[in-house]
């Protein structure tokens, strides 16, 4: 029997054996799982833009420069209404550039650039752009935010430049780095919001406040070749977060921060990730998804290629008690990991409270999830974990070739509530995924199971 038609035949075990528990959760068929793909390239309307190839003819591109706007570039002086004058000039003008000159260092405070813009805007940073470093000169108007751009169309924000956000003092008052302090919000980085067609490409992140990069309410942006970087024990540092967004592309990123390389919230469908490097930090997550009892939706995600090093998780999907909705249509495929200690993780328990999280019934549904050629080293023997409701059970895990080792020592597998199947090479054994005994006896085996206590506090 070849293996395709061994996999349908398992699946459609799978559908007769929980069919009367799962009759409305949809199951994929192999063609669905195989049909995500992330294409190379980058699909945009026009080229990266490289210099000096610009004119003020017609036809030509229109320079708009930070320095013709009064910006010193010398990091100290506060150049933050040059950078606003700029934009408000390059967009409204077709084919502009907004640009930040190489070899100059820019201070900017907390600024929104406001679109829509004329057509074909490019945003070419080639300097740095630098935020200020004591949270006390911080724009009280902006709490949340430092390079916010909203309600754009088909614009490339490209150029090699650093954006740095001087995120030093900000962690050591963080209630995360000494529980003493009191927990106050930060900003994030670069956020992105309520747009469409847009590439950023090519720029490094580094040492945000909070979250490094965030998607929004956005439709097809593609994001490839970023460099984000910022100290292992920085609090909160994301370094792209994804949320209420559909048809992103995430390739060929080398993240590594304080927190989750990637994070992806409520909202968030059709998302393709590919070669990411991530290390150090909390892993690739979705979620953590029904906080507060809300409602959560996501669905059609696809991690392809994949190196993790050092990492407090490895892939992982994380909920709250009390939540609703679901996160289905997952896969996570050609993955390494390197000492990695937590490899594949699906919880439903998820707590990051300074008090314990009551019990509830109600949960995100988490289901049609693939765990596919994994492998690498585990830190601890803890190198799968399934912790799902006992009410509403975890539904259609798909492990496939997955080998993951610990040095000198075994590894294993948890499973509560937890019901799907494997094929292929499997260690450790995920025999615990056949059984659909789902009566809470094995609750308490997972206080032994929980990850790194690294708290997250989601945004």
């Amino acid at each position: 029997m070849e293996r395709t038609d061994l996999f349908f035949s398992l699946l459609v075990l799978l559908v007769t054996v929980h069919g009367a528990q799962e009759h409305t959760d949809h199951i994929l068929m192999p063609g669905e799982f195989e049909s995500w793909n992330v294409e190379e390239g980058d699909e945009m309307v026009e080229e990266a833009f490289d210099f000096p190839t610009w004119t003020s003819e017609s036809g030509g591109r229109f320079l708009v420069s930070v320095d013709s706007f009064g910006a010193v570039g010398d990091g100290i002086s506060d150049d933050t209404q040059a950078f606003r004058s700029t934009w408000d000039k390059a967009c409204s003008i077709d084919r502009a550039v907004f640009l930040v000159p190489e070899g100059r260092s820019y201070l900017v405070n907390a600024t929104r650039f406001k679109g829509p813009c004329a057509d074909r805007l490019i945003v070419h940073i080639a300097g740095t752009i630098v935020a200020p470093g004591e949270p006390k000169d911080w724009d009280p108007k902006n709490p949340r935010i430092w390079l916010y751009f909203s309600r754009l169309n088909e614009v490339i924000f490209q150029g090699g430049g650093l954006i740095t956000g001087s995120g030093t003092k900000w962690w050591e008052s963080s209630c995360k780095t000494n529980k003493s302090n009191p927990c106050s919000q930060a900003p994030t980085a670069l956020t992105l919001d309520l747009s469409t067609g847009v590439s950023v490409r090519d720029l490094k992140l580094k040492d945000s406040q909070q979250m490094h990069f965030a998607i929004s309410r956005s439709e097809a942006v593609r994001v490839s070749n970023l460099q984000i970087e910022a100290p292992f024990d920085s609090p909160n540092t994301d370094g792209i977060h994804i949320s209420e967004s559909t048809n992103v592309v995430v390739q060929n990123c080398k993240i590594g921060t304080g927190d989750d390389c990637i994070s992806i919230s409520n909202g968030t469908s059709n998302m393709r990730m590919k070669n990411i490097d991530c290390g150090p930090g909390h892993g690739i997550s979705i979620g953590s998804l029904g906080k507060d009892n809300s409602t959560a939706i996501v669905t059609s995600i696809v991690l392809d290629t994949a190196i993790l090093r050092e990492t407090a998780n490895g892939v992982r999907i994380k909920s709250w008690q009390g939540g609703s909705g679901y996160a289905r249509a997952v896969r996570f495929e050609n993955v390494k990991m390197i000492n990695v200690a937590n490899p594949i993780i699906i919880d439903q328990f998820y707590c990051d409270s300074t008090t314990p999280c009551q019990n509830q019934t109600s949960a995100v549904k988490i289901s049609q999830v693939m765990f596919r050629n994994i492998s690498g080293t585990s830190k601890t023997p803890k190198a799968m974990k399934f912790a799902c409701s006992d009410t509403v059970p975890c539904s259609n895990i798909v492990l496939a070739n997955i080998n993951l080792e610990k040095e000198n020592g075994t590894t294993e597998t948890f499973c509560n509530c937890a019901m799907g199947f494997d094929y292929g090479t499997v260690n450790p054994s995920a025999e615990c995924l056949h059984d659909t005994t789902c009566d809470g006896s094995n609750r308490t085996k997972a206080a032994g199971w929980e990850s790194t206590t690294y708290i997250h506090t989601e945004l």
